[in-house]
């Protein structure tokens, strides 16, 4: 079977929810991903022979087929189809491994994995909130009530009892979202996204064009007292919105090419796909996955967490990537080295490619070789892909 590379990375910088990219159409900001994705790698954009997209509120401006209407947004030619997935957080993700899957096989040597989200126009949770709103059902079937009786699907309950379970009181997860902070922001400050933001001209408010290409979440003035002083989801709770991830308007582009899309186009490729596992988990807790996961994930390869040079495990709530830390014994200068989704934003079905391009930058920032990306998702499910920088 034939290796999948990834020949070029690219993504949005992050906006914040009625931010610098709140006017910008999903279909149109990933379509300017597309473009500025074909455009660094060089590569004809009519050799592209899918687009694999992922997006976890496929509904309003963000339904009919995103992945489609992006290419149509982007220039790119007409004869370039798409397609979208839909695996809630780690839609992108799953497009990533469906794209690696693709090339492995031989049947395309060319596919874009990409993902999208606009929290701000389409609000989080609408294509099934608005239905039920409207009289047309819920997805809790009676099958899974009969099932799961009175047991709510909660991202925040799970982040909730995530905490409570592996003893992380509020006080580490806040000192969590500072790290977060100070590394985006050293980060940034460094010209570490630079290799993997498209620049993105956008007008503001007021009238002025301007290019975004810093993400907008980012606290550069972040301190201990003004995360702590946030107040809490729940009375009796632990997490708040300053030690959870950001709403974010965000979109992100890879394009993974096995050996007869590298020589047939004259690509370098930055990465190859070593290991990919998805696993399904209990989807009360839900946020748990990611650990069993990356466990399943590392048997298959034959490795070792401490094989593993850098881990970007998504900070959709602080105790996602402390509490997978503390049972895996993971060290913590690797994980999330340029900060996570608590300071630069979590675009939802966008955030699987979003994290591979920092991934793939990282490796290749401080020469190192493996890395581990996984990602906790609604449903209680986990993808883990391991790449090997070249």
């Amino acid at each position: 079977m034939a290796e999948a590379y990834i020949a070029a990375v690219a993504r949005s910088a992050g906006g914040k929810r009625g931010g610098r990219l709140a006017a910008v159409h999903p279909a149109d900001l990933a379509g300017k991903i597309l473009a500025g994705l074909v455009e660094r790698s060089g590569i004809d954009p009519a050799a592209v022979e899918d687009v694999v997209m992922g997006c976890a509120c496929p509904g309003g401006e963000q339904g009919a087929n995103i992945a489609r209407n992006a290419v149509l947004a982007s220039g790119l030619p007409e004869s370039v189809p798409g397609t979208h997935v839909d695996r809630q957080c780690g839609s992108s993700q799953q497009a990533l491994h469906f794209a690696a899957a693709t090339v492995m096989s031989g049947v395309q040597d060319v596919v874009i994995a990409a993902g999208v989200e606009s929290m701000t126009r389409v609000p989080m949770g609408l294509p099934w909130t608005l239905p039920a709103k409207h009289g047309f059902g819920t997805y809790r079937s009676p099958g899974i009530e009969a099932r799961y009786p009175n047991q709510p699907f909660s991202q925040f309950g799970g982040a909730e009892m995530l905490a409570k379970k592996y003893g992380l009181p509020r006080h580490v997860l806040d000192a969590y979202a500072l790290e977060s902070h100070r590394r985006a922001a050293a980060a940034t400050e460094a010209g570490k996204f630079d290799a993997e933001i498209v620049p993105l001209e956008i007008v503001t408010p007021e009238g002025e064009t301007v290019l975004h290409k810093i993400d907008e979440g980012i606290r550069f003035d972040a301190t201990l007292e003004r995360i702590a002083s946030v107040k809490l989801l729940t009375e009796d709770g632990v997490i708040s919105a300053a030690n959870a991830s950001q709403i974010c308007d965000g979109a992100a582009a890879l394009l993974v090419v096995n050996e007869a899309g590298l020589k047939a186009h004259g690509l370098t490729p930055l990465a190859r796909i070593h290991q990919m596992t998805v696993l399904g988990h209990d989807p009360v807790i839900m946020l748990e996955a990611p650990i069993p996961a990356t466990e399943k994930a590392l048997a298959r390869a034959g490795m070792r967490l401490s094989d593993i040079d850098l881990y970007e495990v998504n900070e959709a709530f602080a105790p996602v990537p402390l509490a997978w830390a503390k049972l895996l014994d993971a060290d913590p200068a690797r994980l999330n080295v340029h900060g996570g989704a608590i300071s630069l934003g979590h675009p939802l079905g966008g955030s699987g490619a979003k994290l591979m391009a920092t991934l793939v930058s990282a490796l290749h920032d401080r020469g190192a070789r493996y890395g581990l990306q996984t990602m906790c998702e609604a449903g209680g499910m986990a993808n883990v892909t391991i790449i090997e920088r070249l």
